[in-house]
């Protein structure tokens, strides 16, 4: 009897072994063509048999990942961690997991685990940063209002881009007519057209008509100014075959379509950098049809995919340009849109929220300026991918499968509330100054207010965004002092700190301009001089009754007389700055005193640092003459 039940969980040993084997060799056939649907079911299957190889967990996570099943794939890779650390690519993977469940200490646990196997990963640098850092992303988060476009029929549905009077996207249905994606078991992707009616009532979507869409994949799309050219992402197929390389990979390809007077789409051409053995595809026009923006893994990439161009010389496109650094990085950058000037687009590195977060770039000079996140609600910790803005900058669309699917939405961006606050002081005491005249003007003459500072010093005006304003103190006995303030590109929330201290008119009365220091025997006004003279100048015409003397010292070493020369000639070199920045000629005179004013007891005969000599070698002003006669406020 003991035999026999042995004999029988012998058997049943041997036969569960061979049922969870062949799940595994079907589930690891089906993972290596991509068909990450059937591979998980299988996967499943088999790790229910208590099957508990490492090498099978991982790529069961993994799979889970690219299903967005993220709930199950940190599980299956916090189990494989049990067994021992992870590989650096398998632990970015569990962190990029953990980030799009919000639990982002473990996940910068988990990227620090690869940046300790590979230091050199900038991208993994900045993960850790984001985890760390994720209240930036939610400072401006009132300044948008998001909502899930009404557009319905679609298992996944990304990219939209305006077109004639709605939008065009790509779309993936769950009945596949005629078969199925394999990677996730539903239908291919194809390109679909919604018409709007109103923001929250838009018709039923249709396949772009024409030969555009076909037996596989079909979008992202770009569409020409005019709307009759189209550049679009495809599948490498002919009729119903997938074309494959050597090494049996299917890429995607860049096509130009045409609009017929029927408004069908058709006379397809390749892009003539397209590859059988890496993909070009997610492409983006500029509004003078000059330049074509796409994403590709071709050789010269930075990381997994980065994003390219190519300039239209007149004749043809030009060679494919990597966008370099500043965009690109190890991580993965895809999904350029242009709006005006700004090259929106989507990557995984960065300071990211999780998953792909939308950033927004600008050509400046040679190269292109910081990508700024968008911050939430655009971005998320899932992927959110496909931004694009209306003209004014009120409202735009984009992409996310933040509700655990791709959907559209749509977003409005409210105006900004901005301020301009501070205190003004007393120069010298420090102490708050009540009454002062404070005033705001906009440099388009758009706006023009007065307060006057309360007990403690304080003012607060309001501005709008996209505006140049004139910040003004004035009160009497006292030298005016003036700011400038930006709000272009700022954002909701914004506030300008202004602190100003007022300086008491005494006639007479040395007062050191900061930074103001000459090079040994030279009276050349030094680079680091300039910023201090342009606030002087500022300074000086904002006082226009005023009389000013501006002074220059030396120290003790050389002969008295050619001190007093040296300093004469640097006082003139000063005010010669200042009258080229402004400065009226009749209200500033200059005056070189040599070493006769030392501020310390750095004289002849004694021993001096250059720390000692160069507080010697300095440049003051005092006021002169109050001319009550002159024209001013």
């Amino acid at each position: 009897m003991r035999r026999t039940n042995i004999l029988f969980a012998t058997a049943g040993t041997i036969l569960l072994a061979s049922c969870s084997g062949w799940q595994l060799a079907q589930g690891d056939k089906a993972y290596a063509r991509m068909a990450y649907a059937r591979a998980s079911a299988h996967y499943g299957k088999a790790l229910s048999e208590n099957v508990d190889d490492r090498a099978v967990l991982l790529r069961a996570a993994d799979t889970e990942r690219r299903l967005r099943h993220h709930a199950e794939a940190a599980d299956l890779y916090g189990k494989a961690l049990k067994s021992g650390p992870l590989g650096a690519e398998d632990a970015i993977r569990y962190g990029e997991v953990l980030m799009a469940l919000g639990k982002r200490n473990e996940a910068s646990e988990r990227f620090m685990d690869a940046l300790a196997l590979n230091p050199e990963r900038s991208e993994v640098r900045d993960l850790i940063l984001s985890c760390e850092q994720d209240a930036l992303f939610l400072q401006d988060s009132a300044r948008y209002v998001v909502s899930a476009l009404p557009i319905d029929g679609f298992t996944n549905a990304f990219s939209p881009i305006p077109y004639a009077d709605g939008l065009v996207f790509t779309g993936e249905r769950a009945d596949a007519t005629s078969r199925s994606n394999p990677w996730n078991g539903n239908g291919y992707l194809d390109l679909f057209y919604a018409r709007k009616r109103s923001f929250a009532i838009w018709e039923a979507a249709v396949p772009l008509p024409g030969d555009v869409n076909g037996a596989y994949h079909e979008g992202p799309a770009c569409f020409s100014a005019d709307g009759r050219t189209m550049f679009f992402s495809r599948s490498n197929y002919y009729r119903s075959k997938l074309l494959k390389n050597e090494i049996d990979e299917s890429n995607i390809k860049l096509f130009r379509a045409t609009l017929d007077s029927s408004g069908h789409w058709g006379d397809m051409h390749e892009f003539a950098y397209n590859s059988d053995d890496y993909s070009v595809g997610q492409p983006a026009i500029s509004g003078d049809g000059r330049v074509l923006y796409f994403v590709s893994d071709m050789p010269g990439t930075l990381g997994g995919k980065d994003i390219f161009r190519c300039v239209n010389n007149g004749t043809g496109w030009g060679p494919p340009e990597n966008l370099g650094p500043t965009v690109n990085t190890a991580g993965d950058e895809m999904f350029p849109t242009i709006c005006g000037d700004v090259l929106y687009f989507a990557s995984t590195a960065h300071m990211n929220m999780g998953g792909l977060d939308i950033f927004s770039t600008h050509a400046e000079g040679a190269g292109w300026s910081r990508p700024e996140n968008m911050g939430y609600p655009i971005n998320s910790a899932f992927d959110d991918l496909g931004m694009t803005l209306s003209e004014d900058g009120k409202h735009g669309y984009f992409s996310s499968d933040r509700s655990g699917r791709d959907r559209l939405y749509q977003f409005f961006v409210k105006d900004p509330v901005l301020f301009v606050d501070g205190s003004v002081f007393d120069d010298t005491t420090g102490t708050y100054l009540p009454q002062v005249e404070m005033h705001l003007t906009a440099l388009d003459g758009d706006t023009e207010m007065t307060v006057l500072t309360a007990m403690d010093g304080s003012f607060r005006f309001p501005m709008k965004a996209g505006k140049r304003y004139r910040l003004e103190a004035r009160m009497e006995g006292r030298l005016t002092e003036s700011r400038e303030i930006s709000t272009e590109g700022s954002v909701n929330g914004t506030s300008f700190r202004e602190n100003i201290h007022l300086i008491t008119v005494q006639l007479d009365k040395p007062f050191l301009v900061e930074n103001i220091y000459y090079d040994y025997d030279k009276w050349d006004i030094r680079p680091d001089a300039a910023p201090e003279l342009d606030k002087l100048a500022k300074l000086f015409t904002d006082n226009p009754r005023l009389t000013f003397e501006l002074s220059a010292h030396t120290d003790c070493r050389g002969s008295d007389l050619y001190n007093l020369v040296l300093s004469d000639a640097r006082a003139n070199s000063a005010v010669d700055y200042l009258i080229r920045m402004g400065v009226d000629p009749d209200r500033i005179t200059s005056k070189g005193y040599g070493e006769s004013r030392p501020v310390n007891g750095c004289i002849d005969g004694r021993p001096c640092t250059e720390e000692d000599y160069q507080m010697n070698r300095r440049t003051e002003f005092k006021i002169v003459k109050v001319n009550e006669l002159a024209s001013g406020r």
